[in-house]
């Protein structure tokens, strides 16, 4: 369950794997939405990216959570340059990870619509509209989404460099 200097434990990586799939099934949408337009296949993918959206925002606090926890047992990048850009990369792909849900939940609750993923509701709908909070979502989500893209596209490239071209034990850390 634990993570350990060698790898990451089974909490780890459910979370990663978990996310990963979420992630990739938000952005499948949005790529089929620019692709195809409004269509029925991309109302089905749009109808479950708020509730989705709100999930990954839940887990990737119980997910810093838990590295928190478990900070001095986790496997640590090399005492390198391209150890230390590892550490920066995996820094900004949790900070995003935060931001780009954050600024759609302040979108939403600024848009005055009621937030109820899964029947849960988390605000009622309001007739008060909140500009700045609109604006800036409307601003960032998006963007921001794409960099997170660019950035899971890097972290991906990574782990594959690390197993067939340098051939460490990186990999096999979270696999």
């Amino acid at each position: 369950m634990q993570d350990n200097h060698e790898r990451y434990g089974l909490v780890s990586r459910v979370l990663h794997w978990g996310m990963a799939a979420i992630l990739l099934w938000q952005f499948l949408g949005m790529v089929l939405l620019i692709i195809l337009g409004e269509t029925p296949l991309t109302y089905f993918f749009l109808g479950t990216h708020g509730p989705l959206g709100a999930v990954l925002f839940v887990l990737i606090v119980i997910r810093l959570g838990w590295v928190g926890r478990n900070a001095s047992n986790r496997p640590q990048p090399e005492d390198s340059c391209s150890g230390k850009l590892a550490s920066i990369g995996h820094k900004l792909l949790y900070m995003l990870m935060i931001v780009v849900p954050l600024l759609a939940l302040l979108r939403s609750y600024g848009s005055g619509r009621a937030f109820a993923p899964f029947g849960i509701s988390l605000w009622e709908a309001s007739e008060q509209k909140i500009g700045w909070m609109i604006s800036v979502g409307n601003a960032a989500h998006g963007i921001l989404a794409w960099v997170l893209l660019a950035m899971i596209a890097g972290h991906v490239g990574f782990a594959i460099w690390h197993k067939a071209i340098k051939r460490d034990q990186v990999w096999s850390r979270m696999v």
